[in-house]
């Protein structure tokens, strides 16, 4: 079967003549037939007659398999995370008819993340891992996917289909973008063209450099924790090793250290956590609550090592072990590298974006658009915080309001990003905080705490909201004024680690509040919100305190 790529006439006379051709033919012999055809020649599928080589007589050729996907978009979303699905959703809402194709190299379906290394962990059915659904802290059930498969459109029908919809390309990667012509290249060389274009890619999870150089026996040891497949792995792994040890004391490392240590006290497991701060979320917790929350997570069996410095990591009688640079070894099955996010930014070249140096990501105005037709939302994405400078926010949260803010000004909205992404973490049903704008333990901070009550958890939070993504219930909340008391005051000394029920923490910047942490605080985010949009001194931030009614039973 011959494939050609060639003007209408010719193929026409191909069709006329009947003629059956075996090989490849030079552009001389294809010109004898009469027709002067310029083309390169390609090849794809003709539905003639074809000979079998065996017998050299004529058999049926099938028809050409079916389009997998458009050639064109009218808005195509590169990515297929949080902030892609956000944007799908909201150019639908204001253009109900829109054709939106979502192009991601994931197998699945756009999903959430956040519990791929919270609730996840704490389901009791076995089958989780196929389902993907769990029970949130309030007990309510739901999956990490944001609709069912019936709620998208097939590819192939998207151009067809009479009130538009969303398509998914499931596998496929985009390796080219040309922004004069508007159009993207996928790996596979397919082009696919565009009118407006969304780049939502994400990030990466980092490697620590002296595993990458380990060797093979290492690194098919260590799982870099992102997606579905990820959680896949290592739960299989936490099931059939007796060791994990998991690197990095941040965000991921110590949520995943938390449920993996709950984990343990039914199984033989040994979990280890070890990172080069004195105490978990060092990076981000004032040192003493910092402290707090290492109690917390060792309560939890995991066997936390502070200060550790990675120096070398080897493979040897059938153990990995983890040498630091004070001397100590950890010996282990299996590591967890939790070191990280590196955005995804490798259509910057060809698309002729720009890198921000500082922070990672591309580069986008106001209203999240690098270029014309072209906008960035969520963690790939490196915006103007007209109160906070210029930043890059890696959480759930920056990549829904992002997201959908991108998406409507695709559609002509031409919104300036006003709002102050917040993130959470859990450790665990019973600890969980909610922070919101530079939240830096290297910055001054004071913090207000008070005795927790029983509805002070995630869990009770989750009951009250009715969702386990807390930030999907809370952006649309307002607050009411923060004004206080002119007497100056000063700051509060950090309580005893017993009375970190819970609080808030306020982080300065020459005398500002730049940062809050609520501390098994919920639902108050409004007020955080609104302190650092205001960016006023405050004398008495004891009384500041008091309007997330932390003293309240």
């Amino acid at each position: 079967m011959i494939k050609i790529d060639f003007c209408n006439l010719f193929y026409t006379q191909l069709l006329n003549t009947s003629v059956i051709l075996t090989e490849p033919s030079p552009v001389a012999e294809i010109q004898s037939l009469g027709v002067d055809c310029a083309l390169t020649l390609h090849f794809f599928a003709v539905p003639l007659l074809a000979a079998d080589p065996a017998t050299d007589e004529p058999t049926n050729v099938p028809p050409p398999a079916p389009v997998e996907f458009p050639s064109h978009a009218p808005y195509l979303l590169i990515g297929g995370g949080t902030a892609s699905f956000a944007a799908a959703r909201s150019i639908r809402a204001r253009d109900p008819g829109a054709r939106v194709l979502i192009i991601t190299d994931e197998p699945d379906l756009p999903y959430m993340r956040p519990p791929l290394s919270k609730e996840l962990w704490f389901s009791d059915d076995p089958g989780v891992v196929d389902t993907l659904r769990f029970k949130q802290w309030n007990g309510k059930e739901r999956s990490i996917y944001f609709q069912p498969p019936s709620f998208y459109v097939s590819p192939q029908d998207l151009e067809k289909v009479e009130n538009g919809g969303v398509a998914v390309l499931t596998g496929k990667k985009v390796v080219h973008m040309d922004v004069r012509g508007n159009k993207v290249t996928l790996s596979d060389n397919t082009e696919i063209s565009y009118d407006k274009c969304l780049i939502a890619t994400g990030g990466v999870p980092r490697n620590l450099q002296v595993i990458e150089r380990a060797g093979e026996e290492v690194t098919k040891r260590t799982t870099l924790f992102r997606k579905v497949e990820d959680f896949k792995a290592l739960n299989k792994v936490s099931r059939d090793t007796k060791s994990i040890t998991i690197i990095g004391g941040g965000f991921l490392g110590s949520e995943l250290a938390c449920a993996l240590g709950r984990r343990s006290a039914d199984s033989d497991l040994e979990v280890i956590q070890m990172f080069p701060e004195k105490g978990n979320m060092g990076k981000v917790l004032p040192e003493y609550l910092s402290n707090w929350t290492t109690a917390k997570v060792r309560s939890e069996g995991v066997r936390v090592i502070t200060e550790a410095l990675v120096k070398g990591v080897s493979f040897k009688d059938g153990k990995v072990e983890i040498k630091l640079k004070d001397g100590r070894v950890v010996k282990t099955d299996h590591i967890v590298a939790a070191v990280g996010l590196e955005p995804s930014v490798e259509l910057a070249k060809s698309a002729g974006l720009e890198v921000d140096s500082d922070f990672g990501g591309y580069r986008v105005n106001a209203e999240l658009q690098a270029r014309s037709n072209i906008w960035v939302a969520g963690d790939a994405a490196c915006f103007y915080d007209i109160r906070l400078g210029r930043r890059r926010v890696e959480h759930h949260d920056h990549a829904v309001v992002s997201g959908r803010l991108a998406g409507e000004n695709m559609t002509g909205a031409n919104k300036p990003y006003w709002h102050q992404s917040m993130f959470w973490s859990d450790l665990g049903p019973d600890v969980g905080y909610e922070a919101i704008g530079i939240v830096d333990s290297s910055l001054p901070t004071v913090g207000v705490f008070a005795k927790a009550t029983a509805k002070d958890t995630p869990k009770a939070a989750t009951e009250k909201s009715g969702t386990g993504i807390r930030s999907e219930s809370e952006t649309e909340g307002t607050a009411s004024s923060t004004a206080t008391s002119s007497t100056p005051a000063p700051p509060p000394e950090p309580q005893q680690k017993d009375d970190y029920g819970k609080g808030v923490i306020f982080y300065l910047r020459d005398k500002v509040v730049v940062g809050i942490v609520l501390w098994n605080v919920f639902n108050r985010m409004p007020i955080a919100r609104k302190i650092i949009k205001d960016g006023e001194e405050h004398a008495d931030l004891n009384e500041v305190a008091k309007l997330f009614n932390i003293h309240e039973d």
